[in-house]
């Protein structure tokens, strides 16, 4: 999208980076400071009704007149902070009882005149932008008027494009390595920091050690892993906290010397700062929208190195989740990146790719303990012994003490003890089983999980594991010829296609509940399926798994179960259960809303003609997030309560992005990703309704826009805006999934252009080509999804 030019000929609207460096960007004698007089604090008068001032709302309308504001950035901070941060926190809130109304200098006056900034999105965003002013090194400058007021849906998504995925950049590196070392988990006073490398990597053991040696002053330990990287081992390093390395570009110049360059990737952000394993699979996501394709690849590189020297993808690159993976997500990642590539080898990488995935599908998901042998369905069963390390010394001490006090000690003693193998209790043992479990699951912690995970098998593993299986068979086919080698053994399409029908077939007989319409995991050692009603089983429209009959009765009973006012909750309040002092609320239950359960729904609901309904849960779940943005300084956390629609709640772990000075520079991983992707499934009117802050309700109702759970319109047909990544999807998955097979049944072969031989990336004339996150327009201007061609 052009960029709004101001008088100066100055992008208004460009990177911090840019605008903070190009003419408007005035160095400390740019500007006389004694004009800093002319900026006047607002003072309410004794008789309120004399006022012509008065408390404005979050947005307030643009000028006519396009204005540009004179800042010394030290007097308008000093000032806004001292009339407006009524609560101290170095943000503008709707929570502040300042006036919300500041004078500032003018530009076109030189400082003589003022100019009144109103109401909390303007002001905040005023306070923002002296921040990042600040970091490029500026004492004063000239901001427009408009970029403080611009339209919050494009101010966010401009942010996450060219501010917060930057922040979000982490590199182990010889600059990057003491920022990655940082481990907020590790409490320790006076922790050394770790390197650990993996036994058959050399040249990180060359690289790192050099590393150590130039770094002298940070004390860093350099770790050799050893070959076989057993449980016991892991347990015999639980005090040693270190990070773990990862992929790099390893060659040698003319002299034979090491040139390592360790791959960039990107963090959660907050106290998360490695790089975990389900998290990048979303985080790809949005980079891919957002053009970031260099990052998206070296993240799927880490992987496949973990899958190498760690036997698995890990939790996250800390010697701590050496035995625990995350939801496998490299399949569909790799192919979306793939998509991407213009790399002439980049059917070789695939290939490395697919042979990593394959590995992990068949050491880490498909054998002991993870896999039940009766059903044939998988569990998150990790492999780690005793009580995590990395939690809070004291999280697990209400689970200790009824233990300790058999024993007539006290609980600090008793951890010990049982640490050091010295005290045997069977029933802590499987309690911590199923404690590392819940980790492994990415859903820690909820009362679905509690006490059982390790005997679950799960709908989402399940469905990622199908998903794993159709994408191997289709990927082989495409791009293979229908069988590939991998490791001294050639893998063909067709036996992956066998995988997937064994798998959806178990998941018919033991996770499908037909009285109720949904999904529901098994418990293997019960053998009987939970009670417990969870947003999950709508990742089986995602993995392709369930027939238009089951999808049908799916969505009916997920839109009644599990929508909210700001997107989809996790679970029914029935489901947790009645919340106490003793029963506390867990994040991953109602009525919390996450990223993932989000894209996960919209992209499976899209694919099998509900598209109405991805759209409608698309908005809520943007709605949610802009108005947190716009009423809280430009927050991005980690998640919401999706029925009070805040993020502000106190639950166990607390929520993470919410806690900055004067600009958030990092939003959360997912968070970020949802919000681009979103965008794309946004028609016009959606989005210039989301801009102007419309509820849902509201929006729904004036546009006539259906609340309830009817089909849209045939998978086989492509309403517009056409979401990123749909395309790709519908033609990969093609005669695999029940889905894909019946649309393929279904098409004539006289229909042109086919539906499956649609471009992967649509060209800019192409009427299906999707809306970027950074744009404002759409193909479709309406309310009602129209379709390009209908095929069936």
């Amino acid at each position: 999208m052009a960029g709004t030019q101001n008088s100066t000929g100055a992008d208004i609207h460009a990177p911090p980076s840019e605008y903070y460096s190009g003419p408007l960007a005035l160095k400390s004698a740019g500007i006389n400071r004694s004009r800093s007089r002319n900026y006047q604090r607002f003072h309410a008068p004794a008789d309120d009704s004399q006022s012509t001032l008065r408390r404005r709302g979050s947005i307030d309308d643009k000028s006519h007149h396009p204005r540009r504001l004179l800042i010394d950035i030290a007097t308008i901070e000093r000032a806004i902070l001292e009339q407006e941060d009524t609560n101290g926190d170095y943000q503008i809130t709707i929570e502040d009882s300042g006036p919300k109304v500041l004078k500032v200098p003018t530009a076109s006056s030189n400082g003589n005149r003022t100019m009144e900034v109103r109401g909390t999105y303007m002001l905040s965003n005023l306070l923002q932008e002296m921040a990042l002013a600040k970091d490029c090194g500026l004492r004063q400058v000239v901001i427009d008027e408009e970029r403080l007021s611009e339209n919050p849906v494009n101010r966010l998504s401009r942010m996450i494009r060219t501010t917060f995925w930057n922040g979000l950049v982490r590199c182990m590196d010889e600059a990057g390595i003491q920022k990655i070392c940082a481990d907020p988990k590790n409490t320790k006073p006076g922790a050394q920091p770790i390197i650990y490398v993996p036994f058959g990597d050399a040249p990180a053991l060359e690289y790192y050690t050099g590393v150590a040696r130039d770094l002298a002053s940070l004390n860093i330990r350099v770790v050799r892993l050893p070959r076989d990287i057993t449980p016991q081992y892991v347990k015999s390093i639980n005090n040693q906290f270190g990070i773990l390395t990862l992929a790099a570009d390893v060659s040698y110049d003319a002299g034979g010397r090491l040139v390592y360059k360790p791959l960039p990737f990107v963090v959660p952000g907050g106290r998360f700062n490695e790089q975990y394993g389900w998290d990048s699979y979303f985080e790809a996501l949005g980079l891919l929208a957002d053009g970031r394709v260099q990052l998206a690849k070296n993240m799927v590189d880490n992987f496949v190195y973990e899958i190498k020297h760690y036997g698995k993808i890990l939790n996250a690159n800390r010697s701590y989740y050496l035995t625990r993976s995350q939801p496998p997500f490299l399949t569909d990642m790799a192919l979306k990146v793939y998509d991407a590539l213009s790399d002439p080898l980049r059917d070789e990488w695939l290939r490395n790719a697919l042979s990593a995935a394959i590995t992990e599908y068949h050491t880490v998901w498909t054998c002991a303990p993870r896999l039940d042998p009766v059903t044939g369905l998988s569990c998150y069963h990790p492999t780690g012994i005793g009580m995590p390390p990395e939690t809070e010394s004291t999280h697990f001490d209400h689970i200790v003490a009824p233990y300790a006090e058999r024993l007539g000690i006290d609980v600090a003693e008793y951890k010990r003890l049982y640490a050091a193998d010295a005290i045997h209790e069977p029933e802590l043992d499987a309690y911590f089983v199923h404690d590392r479990a819940v980790r492994e699951s990415g859903h820690d912690t909820t009362y679905r999980l509690e006490r059982r995970c390790a005997s679950l098998a799960t709908v989402d593993l399940n469905c990622l594991l199908y998903r794993y299986e159709v994408d191997l068979a289709s990927a082989i086919d495409l791009h293979f010829g229908g069988s590939m080698a991998t490791d001294g053994h050639v893998s063909t399409s067709a036996e992956w296609r066998q995988r997937a029908e064994a798998r959806r077939t178990a998941m018919d007989r033991y996770l499908w509940n037909e009285s109720k319409g949904l999904y529901f995991d098994y418990d293997v050692e019960l053998k009987e399926q939970s009670a417990y009603e969870s947003v999950t089983a709508l990742w089986a429209l995602w993995a392709g798994c369930a027939s238009q009959e089951q999808a049908a009765r799916l969505v009916d009973a997920a839109c009644r179960r599990f929508e909210a006012a700001g997107g989809l909750v996790s679970g029914t309040e029935e489901s947790r259960g009645r919340i106490t002092l003793l029963r506390p609320n867990r994040q991953w239950d109602y009525p919390y809303g996450w990223a993932p359960h989000q894209m996960l729904a919209w992209c499976g609901l899209y694919a099998y003609g509900y598209a109405t309904v991805a759209r409608r849960l698309a908005y809520r779940w943007l709605y949610t997030i802009t108005r947190a943005f716009v009423d809280f300084n430009g927050v991005v956390p980690e998640k919401f309560d999706v029925v009070g629609m805040t993020h502000r709640f106190q639950v166990e772990y607390g929520n993470v992005g919410v806690d900055f000075k004067m600009v958030p520079r990092e939003g959360f991983g997912w968070m970020n990703a949802s919000y681009q992707v979103g965008l794309t499934y946004l028609t016009s009117h959606m989005r210039r309704a989301l801009g102007a802050l419309t509820e849902p309700e509201v929006f729904f109702e004036r546009a006539g826009w259906s609340t309830d759970a009817s089909a849209s319109h045939t998978p086989a047909s492509t309403p517009m805006p056409v979401p990123v990544f749909a395309m790709a999807d519908a033609r990969r998955l093609r005669g695999v999934t029940p889905l894909h097979c019946a649309l393929e049944a279904a098409l004539s072969p006289t229909d042109s252009p086919a539906y499956f031989d649609m471009p992967l990336t649509a060209t800019t004339d192409d009427p299906r080509t999707p809306a970027s996150p950074g744009s404002d327009s759409t193909a479709d201007d309406g309310n009602t999804p129209s379709t390009t061609k209908e095929l069936l």
